[in-house]
């Protein structure tokens, strides 16, 4: 049997599909930096201290000193990415007041993803049988992005209060599935937060290793039901 092929010989078919977004639906980096890069053009033009005593890099490093600092903020990236431009103004002696509408600069880039060509055709497929949920760790809004058609709900870290891997934000994302978690299954493209936490909290687990991101795909655990290289191959093996 191929790595590639379903690890299981007979698995349950599931009747409702939960999805990860970033590197599943689309490269997460890309837009990040894209984001990233915008944001210190409008610090340049409305905070330029700011702007002259971070750099991009500098901006960055002050966000993830942020997120060690604070860990109870983990679930919550929008949460460190405002506070980190707060401290970036503050140091600069630029006005904090600033934060708010730098963020939303980033959100408004950090939305403008390079989807997988795959994904739109994949997702007009699977959403006309099961119903699909969103479960994401990240601050990705659905709606900015055009994809909300296609899904009957999503469940953010931000929005539970945890993230993934945490058993209970899959058992929520499956209530909302109106599913047993047994008969759904989590497709997602991160073998700690999507696969090992999927099928630990008792769900069904498909790993997308994109190529571009894995390389290797010997390495799903046990109990992985698919391993793909496309949601649209995903698709053609749930019949649909």
């Amino acid at each position: 049997m191929s790595v590639l092929s379903c690890f299981h010989a007979n698995p349950v078919t599931p009747v409702a599909l939960t999805l990860d977004l970033d590197d599943t639906l689309w490269p997460i980096w890309p837009a990040i930096e894209r984001a990233e890069v915008h944001l210190h053009g409008w610090l340049a033009q409305r905070a330029p201290a700011t702007a002259a005593r971070f750099d991009t890099a500098g901006l960055r490093a002050l966000r993830d000193e942020v997120a060690r600092t604070h860990p109870h903020w983990a679930h919550d990236l929008s949460a460190v990415r405002l506070e980190s431009l707060r401290r970036a103004l503050a140091a600069a002696g630029d006005d904090v007041r600033l934060a708010e509408p730098a963020f939303e600069t980033f959100l408004q880039w950090r939305h403008r993803v390079d989807l997988y060509e795959d994904v739109v055709p994949a997702l007009e497929r699977l959403a006309s049988r099961f119903p699909l949920v969103a479960l994401t760790n990240g601050n990705a809004d659905l709606r900015a992005i055009g994809l909300a058609p296609w899904f009957r709900s999503v469940v953010s870290a931000r929005g539970f209060g945890r993230g993934k891997p945490h058993a209970d934000i899959f058992m929520e994302a499956c209530r909302q599935a109106q599913a047993p978690p047994a008969q759904v299954l989590h497709v997602g493209d991160d073998l700690l937060l999507d696969v090992e936490a999927a099928l630990a909290a008792g769900l069904q687990a498909a790993w997308v290793a994109r190529p571009d991101i894995h390389a290797d795909v010997d390495r799903a655990p046990p109990g992985t039901h698919h391993v793909v290289r496309s949601l649209g191959e995903l698709a053609d093996r749930l019949g649909v």
